[in-house]
């Protein structure tokens, strides 16, 4: 009589952070989600004691309105899958600049001339911009 052999199916892959992470984490996993995406000029500024916003804005830019978009789709979609959801997001059909609002972090994503125009960094300038050069490839 031949064995019954039990095969080990391959762990489902688990999400990189779970719904209790730190504002700090979900920040720099926006990053990496947005560097994979091929968005320009990623920038992670630690607000937390310049404003009541957010303790993180990410900000980034996107070539075109469909890039822009799928940007960020494409943060919406991968923090979704670790229990994350945005409490709320803006400009989705203005093609210039979406905000997605996660209470504790912002990740704004521009078009060249909305960033140039609103300039954040400048409005912020007083805040520490963390390095994540760990967390992004080269261009």
């Amino acid at each position: 009589m031949e064995e019954n052999k039990i095969i080990d199916a391959p762990a489902a892959e688990q999400p990189p952070l779970t719904p209790d992470a730190t504002p700090e984490e979900i920040a720099k996993y926006a990053v990496t989600v947005l560097d994979s995406k091929k968005a320009r000029n990623i920038r992670l500024l630690h607000t937390e004691k310049q404003t009541i916003l957010a303790d993180y804005f990410v900000i980034c830019s996107g070539t075109s309105s469909t890039q822009i978009r799928s940007l960020a789709d494409e943060v919406e979609y991968k923090l979704s899958l670790c229990g994350i959801t945005p409490s709320h997001t803006e400009g989705r059909g203005n093609g210039g600049w979406v905000l997605i609002d996660y209470g504790c972090v912002l990740v704004h994503v521009f078009s060249r001339d909305a960033r140039e125009f609103y300039n954040l960094e400048k409005l912020y300038e007083g805040t520490s911009e963390q390095d994540i050069s760990d967390l992004i490839t080269e261009d």
